[in-house]
């Protein structure tokens, strides 16, 4: 079996390929999310604790998280579920796929690291892979720099220098991706105008709604007096 073990802490990925069932026999039995000691994978592994985040069998269909069984089976999927991308809207389709629990037909196991243990692992952890992009909505980029609101976000967009694939000599040039909900003075300025044109509009309507009940009463009171005045008409008469 096969293990694409994760290190989110490094951002490195290694495969690993173990041919002794006794190794890995501990992830029988396991579902997508369990937490699993990794001792038994041999002596290097001492102290790592891994959780499963999915796999593949040994024809190549996915593990489905919420599908609690060992097997393949065929689900009926549409848009939103794993496993499944629609080509057209509203599409379904009848898909194989392999449940979230482990067995002997696993071929590839994908862990990721949760707790380091006493060995460092060459190519795993012991470098550590630059981000390539940083965060890009407003937020993020104040949580991930310790940033408070008086602070100006632009300052602190990660940049990436990019160079010309088609010209050799090129000069590099620096590249930042453009700030999702960033709370500009210019920002502020319209929200105001569009308050107040829906404050104006209100006040519109509310003056309009006046004018026809005080119409609609005055043609009340006009067609109340035509009546009485043809009722005292005809007594008289």
């Amino acid at each position: 079996m096969k293990f694409n073990i994760a290190n989110p802490a490094t951002g490195a990925q290694k495969l690993l390929d173990i041919d002794e069932e006794r190794r890995y026999r501990i992830f029988y039995d396991k579902k997508i999310a369990q937490e699993v000691p990794g001792d038994a994978l041999g002596d290097e592994w001492k102290g790592y604790l891994f959780r499963i985040t999915g796999g593949n069998d040994k024809q190549g269909f996915p593990m489905k998280q919420g599908v609690l069984l060992p097997y393949r089976v065929r689900l009926l999927l549409a848009d939103g579920h794993s496993c499944y991308r629609t080509r057209r809207n509203g599409e379904r389709k009848r898909k194989s796929v392999r449940g979230c629990i482990v067995g002997p037909d696993i071929a590839v196991l994908s862990l990721v690291i949760v707790k380091q243990g006493e060995q460092d692992i060459p190519g795993l952890t012991d470098n550590v892979l630059p981000k390539r992009l940083g965060p890009k909505r407003a937020t993020k980029i104040r949580s991930f720099f310790n940033l408070g609101k008086e602070d100006d976000v632009r300052k602190y967009v990660v940049r990436r220098e990019v160079k010309s694939a088609k010209k050799e000599d090129a000069k590099p040039y620096t590249k930042a991706p453009k700030i999702q909900r960033l709370v500009t003075p210019l920002r502020l300025q319209r929200r105001r105008h569009l308050h107040s044109l829906k404050r104006r509009r209100l006040e519109h309507q509310k003056e309009q709604k006046s004018e026809f009940d005080a119409l609609l009463a005055k043609r009340v009171a006009e067609k109340k007096a035509k009546v009485a005045a043809i009722k005292a008409a005809h007594k008289t008469a």
